[in-house]
């Protein structure tokens, strides 16, 4: 398989996207989340992508949790999407920023009700003394919001602005295609990588 590079990784992103919609079966926006904290340990953690633009790729969480503090504290992250059923994945290292108000707030209202109050109830990353005890919060919020919810304060989203993207594409006897993007004041250079 060759991969049509073209000079503009975004297109390449939203092509490669477009066939997983199309192909896989779950969460075609699923990444595997990297982040580092501050003695350089990392972590790595599946999250949902649900925006991207020539700005950067927007996913959301609980600004109190791990992920968050370790994001906030060294302004990096790293993630790869592999989709199997295509044999191909994506990855991206750059910074990371929190995304706008208005982002977070614009995504939090498309988000279904349920977890719209989970936003609320989940002190995320923190220690649970039991299920019951996350429901009684889940049932405290879905009466304190009867109508609209509102983003909380402590959830919302970041951008990781990336400096480079790197396109991976199965090969028969691992001579796989790989093109590496990487962003200069000038543009994206591309690079053909060995398998």
């Amino acid at each position: 398989m060759e991969i049509a590079a073209g000079t503009n990784p975004f297109n390449l992103f939203q092509s490669w996207f477009d066939e997983a919609v199309a192909a896989e079966i779950n969460d075609p926006d699923a990444i595997a989340l990297a982040s580092v904290n501050a003695d350089g340990m990392p972590s790595v953690r599946m999250v949902l992508l649900r925006q991207w633009s020539e700005d950067g790729f927007l996913f959301f969480t609980n600004y109190e949790s791990r992920k968050a503090g370790e994001l906030l504290a060294t302004g990096k992250a790293a993630f790869c999407m592999h989709w199997k059923s295509l044999r191909k994945q994506i990855r991206a290292t750059g910074q990371v920023r929190k995304a706008t108000a208005a982002q977070s707030d614009a995504y939090f209202d498309s988000r279904g009700r349920g977890s719209q109050i989970g936003a609320w109830a989940s002190d995320q990353s923190r220690p649970l003394s039991s299920r019951a005890a996350l429901m009684a919060k889940v049932d405290e919020f879905d009466k304190k919001f009867p109508d609209s919810v509102q983003r909380p304060p402590h959830w919302g989203g970041f951008c990781l602005v990336p400096d480079e993207i790197e396109f991976w594409a199965d090969g028969e006897h691992r001579l796989h295609d790989r093109f590496r993007f990487t962003r200069r004041a000038d543009g994206w250079h591309i690079l053909r990588l060995n398998p």
